[in-house]
């Protein structure tokens, strides 16, 4: 009776198991950090929101700057570039804050590419293992006119071992990516709104 061993898996499927192996590693790791730094209170503050609105319509724009500071929030970073540049004019003021929030915009999405490069990379990492197994098959078929079975079973094993190692690394990698990018593009579509309305109550209806 077969029993499924997970070393013997591993070892079995040849040498291209351990560039794969490193890149679950790394897909692990940019996932959980990302999934922590993605956290919405890192990002928008809303106690902070609260706070921030009743300072700017009462014209308290240092304090609401010192309450930007003890925030380490994404939104709380954008807040304070643009208290600090209320007294330019509307359209200016918009760019500087267009500036800021593209910035933040970068780094919730830093790393999340390369999630997708790893995905890639493992599907294609998977595809040598399958390639190596098979030179193995036939090197051994063209070298003896009776073939040794363990030979034979070595490269199946190569080939199947390793295909079936970069897809299980590639498909969660994929769904990591896509759920990430989904998340970061979410809190971004969010921050431009709380912007917009900041900037709406620092420059009003000014042209």
């Amino acid at each position: 009776m077969y029993t499924f061993n997970i070393y013997d898996f591993y070892m079995q499927g040849g040498f291209f198991m351990h560039p794969i192996l490193i890149c679950s590693i790394i897909s692990l790791a940019i996932f959980m950090e990302r999934l922590w730094s993605l956290r919405r209170k890192n990002v928008i503050s809303y106690p902070l929101l609260q706070n921030l609105e009743r300072l700017l319509k009462d014209g308290k724009h240092s304090e609401a700057v010192s309450l930007c500071k003890a925030d380490n929030s994404s939104m709380s970073r954008i807040f304070m570039t643009g208290i600090k540049n209320f007294s330019k004019k509307r359209e200016r003021l918009k760019d500087v804050l267009e500036g800021i929030g593209s910035r933040e915009a970068a780094s919730l999405g830093k790393y999340i590419e390369g999630l997708a490069t790893i995905a890639n990379v493992s599907t294609l990492l998977g595809l040598l293992g399958t390639i190596s197994g098979m030179i193995k098959i036939f090197a051994a078929i063209s070298h003896d006119v009776t073939v040794n079975p363990a030979v034979l079973a070595g490269g199946i094993s190569e080939i199947l071992n390793a295909t079936a190692f970069g897809l299980a690394v590639a498909i969660p990698t994929s769904i990591f990516y896509k759920f990430l990018t989904g998340k970061a593009d979410a809190l971004v579509a969010e921050m431009e709104e709380h912007t917009a309305y900041v900037l709406d109550m620092l420059k009003g209806s000014e042209d």
